[in-house]
């Protein structure tokens, strides 16, 4: 039996939209960014601050009775849809979304004590797992407990480990909450400049124990599926961007006396690209919905959802700096940063070809 997807925006979540897209209209404009990203450290603290506790975002995805907000996927969605319409430089997919659903799927008091501080905003915490790690996939066994809790190896391409004041570190004997000052974090150099990488390497660093193997890596599944989930409403808000940001600059952009958006060709281009925007924005929100209601057919919604969002993300954001001719290859106009998070986003959790293996799984078709 199918799941009925209810794609429409509350009142709640659009209040929660307008309330976040001012801050970033305000704090986060697109010159900032690329200066920021320009010194090697994106991250903007105060701006974090702002988001995850004034606003509260932080907690949206963590129950009450644990100091979050009570709120669900949707609303988190809505938050993500707007930082990819800003290529905000902040670490929500990592520590409010993925971090904290693991930490909800230990169920111990380590776990929750830890889960109250993300909750809070006082503590960016970030999975010890590569960015590129898919749901449905085998999870890597680069750590190793050699004995006493002291955990050796390394982790490569983890995001926003600079910024992050623990790690969840996935090793053969459970999860662990390592300080970030421990891990030895290496940054690297990112495709994605406003999302830093490194490589996180281990010696013999000690960590507070938060699960046991088996429900350690259910809830790294769980997580991963979430996390999949909602970075499809981070590349809807990419494309929506590159589609509104191109729109203006053809309307008001003119040769031959006229504007180009009126040539034909150029016509035929957008209208193709704001249906592929329209049919991005229903499988998102179907992923979202499906994840917030614990639907059965979630993975294959999710899958859905991956698969088709990236290629859009990075289709809206090639036809901007395209069309938006010289002006679009220079390094001062902000198409690269959202072409590089759409190819980076791309690669995220899944590669397209991976969740279309996955859809054609689920759904027992031939593997493309």
């Amino acid at each position: 039996m199918s799941t009925a997807f209810d794609l429409l925006y509350s009142d709640t979540e659009e209040e929660l939209r307008s309330a976040v897209r001012a801050l970033l209209a305000d704090r986060c404009a697109p010159a900032a960014v690329l200066a920021r990203a320009e010194t090697g450290r994106p991250h903007d603290p105060e701006l974090w601050r702002t988001l995850a506790a004034d606003i509260g975002t932080a907690g949206l995805l963590v129950p009450e009775k644990l100091g979050g907000q009570g709120a669900g996927h949707r609303e988190a969605a809505v938050v993500l849809e707007e930082l990819g319409r800003a290529v905000a430089p902040v670490p929500y997919l990592t520590s409010a979304v993925l971090a904290t659903e693991i930490l909800l799927g230990c169920d111990t008091p380590e776990a929750t004590a830890l889960l109250r501080e993300l909750a809070s905003g006082r503590q960016v915490c970030a999975p010890a797992l590569p960015l590129t790690q898919a749901p449905g996939a085998p999870l890597p066994a680069a750590v190793r407990d050699t004995g006493g809790g002291a955990l050796t190896g390394t982790v490569t391409s983890v995001a926003d480990a600079v910024a992050a004041d623990v790690l969840l570190v996935l090793a053969d004997t459970g999860l662990y909450a390592v300080p970030a000052a421990q891990a030895a974090p290496t940054p690297l150099v990112p495709l994605d400049l406003t999302r830093p990488l490194a490589t996180v390497t281990l010696d013999a660093a000690a960590g507070t124990r938060l699960a046991d193997p088996a429900t350690a890596r259910a809830a790294v599944a769980g997580a991963l599926l979430s996390g999949a989930g909602l970075l499809a409403s981070e590349q809807l808000g990419i494309a929506e961007w590159c589609l509104t940001e191109t729109v203006r600059h053809v309307r008001g952009r003119h040769q031959f006396n006229r504007p180009v958006g009126s040539f034909q060709a150029l016509k035929h281009r957008l209208a193709q690209l704001w249906l592929d925007v329209a049919s991005a924005r229903a499988a998102a929100r179907a992923a979202a919905d499906a994840l917030a209601a614990g639907a059965p057919d979630a993975p294959l919604t999710v899958a859905v959802a991956q698969a088709y969002c990236s290629g859009v993300a990075v289709r809206a954001a090639e036809e901007c700096v395209q069309l938006h001719g010289g002006i679009g290859m220079t390094w001062e106009h902000p198409a690269h940063l959202y072409l590089k998070r759409a190819k980076a986003d791309a690669l995220a959790l899944g590669t397209p070809g991976h969740h279309e293996a996955l859809v054609a799984d689920f759904a027992e078709l031939p593997s493309p």
